[in-house]
């Protein structure tokens, strides 16, 4: 298989139940949501056929990965393949059963963190309490020796991101990003999404699988179906006509960066890799930082 086509990395969104109901959720998940129509069996076989093909590294998603009520026999089974296991989770509802196969397989993990103070960050999640129980939950997975990276996204104006970056980094949480919110899921508020809305880099070495078994070309380009792992097996679909017509279309909306830029490390990651620009949406190379990213922490 060419370099080009290589796929390195995947997205896993096993579920998209959410006990969370962000304004600016991309993938339009809550507590109304649905583990959708993919058996474990399908995501079993999807591991399978990832491990076949190379791929390096999978981090499942949601919704929230951790109310998928499988979650742990995925991440025995993806570790078994050889894989690299990533959990992007708004650590509210860990139980002690994950926390026992997270250390037992070296999982990492990310989250999204809005504010240092819990009344703001809870505006945000619509979630009483769920300030609390995220702060808690990274606090003991950096006891556990775990790896845990932090994303602070920009959703209201005045928001204290500075102050939520500043509250990771005492935590201890080693890696913390910052981004926008972006036009897609319920943040799009009904605006149909093109592909000159995405950073260019989709379908380059990763795509992202939806719980009905869809292939995207990544999880905020959901609105571009690349066939379904329910019907067709994964390599199939990743070198097929449709998938090499995407990959161009995409290109050819973002002609300087599809090759060169690096999509958001926590939204959820891409690699997991740190925008070389610090900047993660093409669009914004060139302007301030503003609301696209955060400073260091102090």
């Amino acid at each position: 298989m060419a370099a080009s086509t290589l796929l390195t990395f995947a997205w896993l969104e096993v579920t998209g139940l959410c006990n969370e109901f962000c304004d600016h959720c991309y993938a339009d998940s809550g507590p109304k949501g649905t583990h959708g129509t993919m058996a474990v069996r399908d995501w079993k076989r999807t591991l399978d056929q990832l491990a076949d093909m190379g791929t390096e590294n999978v981090q499942f998603i949601g919704g929230e990965p951790t109310l998928y009520p499988h979650l742990p026999e995925l991440i025995e089974h993806a570790h078994g393949r050889g894989l690299g296991i990533e959990v992007f989770s708004n650590m509210t509802h860990i139980r002690d059963e994950l926390w026992g196969t997270f250390t037992k397989y070296g999982v990492t993990l990310a989250t999204s963190y809005y504010s240092d103070d819990a009344q703001e960050h809870d505006q945000v999640t619509r979630l009483r309490g769920s300030h609390r129980k995220t702060r808690a939950n990274i606090r003991k997975a950096i006891d556990l020796g775990m790896p845990i990276r932090g994303g602070v996204v920009s959703v209201n104006s005045g928001q204290r991101v500075q102050g939520a970056a500043n509250d990771l980094a005492a935590l201890g949480v080693g890696q913390v990003d910052g981004d926008r919110t972006r036009a897609f899921g319920r943040a799009g508020q009904g605006a149909v999404p093109t592909v000159a809305d995405l950073c260019g880099h989709c379908a380059h070495g990763k795509c992202a699988i939806g719980p009905t078994g869809d292939v995207w070309p990544c999880v905020l380009g959901r609105f571009l179906s690349l066939g379904n792992v329910k019907d067709t097996p994964l390599a199939e679909i990743w070198t097929s006509t449709r998938t090499a017509e995407i990959r161009a279309e995409i290109a050819a909306a973002r002609p300087d960066k599809a090759e060169s830029c690096n999509p958001p490390t926590f939204l959820p990651s891409c690699s997991p890799c740190a925008p070389a620009s610090g900047v993660c949406d093409p669009k914004e190379a060139d302007a301030a930082p503003g609301m696209a990213t955060i400073g260091a922490p102090a």
